[in-house]
């Protein structure tokens, strides 16, 4: 589905048929515009052939049912996953995606050993969500957050990603209030000030994965262009300028970035940098590549001497390790075939 050939379609009909048309999809959620009985017969015909709603998309569900992974197959045959998670309170939590690929091949990263195609259209990112927005329904549930943390550097491709951040956030679209929605960074500061200035209070979110530049340089190339410090410097002035906590994103790579050495190091460059109101948010890692996850005593062991350092410390588990649940790993896998979006 297209919202700027809809609104094309719609451009000489009576200014409330669009708000017709946006509540039957995104509200009343139609899969075909033959449901939206409130549009004349006629329209709903042309909009069936000039504006389907039918997503192209393959859908894989982990055992626990706690994470659902669909790999959406665009009209240029490229594809592209996004995942929900259902978080234990009770929270639906869906991460986006924001490219085709990612130019920026990280090691440890299964989308950046795909290459990068092209950035996403806001309608193209919007479609993953309107996917799992139906699927919530039946149950009675909705989207409660959105993460861009899927496939792509979100920064890289800004102007579609705030277009699409402006349909979540619209209360005649999805309704997802700003401060749901985060974007995360490996740390473009171009990105980042841009960001810094925008009205909307999006949360951000920057992935470090390392505590100095050398380990940086090695797990992520684009390091070597924006090192550590010059990201840092882009972060605490989004701090100081929008008064919002920032999630320092660590993923912890088993013998590469999880000593307890990396850990102090961390929170004395976090402290010194930032100085407040940041956490760390440390990643259990879905295996994708020669790197291995942490053992469980060595995650504890890092996570306690970054809380006796007075920084705040989250974990996020693993979640769809049985449906290759990391960004990328289903992409890569899959024959597509062309379908209407």
């Amino acid at each position: 589905m297209q919202l700027s050939k809809l609104q094309k379609i719609l451009a000489n009909e009576p200014p409330y048929r669009l708000k017709q048309a946006y509540q039957a999809v995104f509200e009343n959620l139609i899969e075909s515009w033959e449901e939206a009985t409130n549009l004349p017969k006629n329209l709903r015909a042309e909009l069936n052939k000039e504006c389907s709603l039918h997503i192209n998309a393959r859908p894989y569900e982990s055992r626990d049912g706690k994470t659902i992974k669909a790999v959406f197959i665009l009209e240029d045959r490229t594809t592209v996953e996004a995942v929900l998670m259902r978080q234990r309170d009770g929270r639906n939590t869906l991460c986006v995606s924001s490219q085709v690929g990612c130019p920026l091949a990280c090691e440890f990263c299964a989308t950046g050993r795909l290459g990068y195609k092209r950035g996403l259209s806001s309608d193209e990112i919007v479609r993953q969500a309107l996917f799992f927005a139906r699927s919530l329904r039946a149950n009675g549930e909705r989207i409660n957050n959105i993460v861009f943390m899927g496939m792509g550097e979100p920064l890289l491709n800004y102007g579609e990603v705030m277009k699409a951040v402006h349909i979540f956030n619209d209360k005649h679209m999805f309704n997802i209030g700003a401060r749901k929605i985060s974007i995360s960074t490996v740390g473009i500061p171009k990105g980042i000030s841009k960001l810094t200035n925008e009205p909307l209070q999006i949360n951000l979110a920057v992935s470090l994965h390392a505590p100095n530049d050398k380990i940086r340089n090695e797990l992520m190339p684009i390091n070597k262009k924006y090192p550590i410090g010059e990201v840092l410097r882009a972060t605490a002035k989004y701090i100081k300028k929008t008064g919002r906590r920032v999630m320092i994103e660590y993923l912890l790579l088993k013998n590469i970035n999880d000593s307890p050495e990396c850990a102090r190091e961390l929170a004395d460059l976090l402290k010194h940098e930032l100085k407040r109101l940041f956490f760390v948010n440390l990643i259990a890692y879905n295996p994708a590549g020669r790197y291995q996850p942490s053992e469980k005593q060595r995650l504890e062991q890092f996570k306690n001497i970054l809380e006796k350092s007075g920084i705040a410390v989250t974990q996020r588990f693993r979640f769809g390790r049985d449906i290759r649940g990391a960004c990328g790993q289903l992409a890569g896998k899959q024959k597509p075939r062309l379908g209407r979006g």
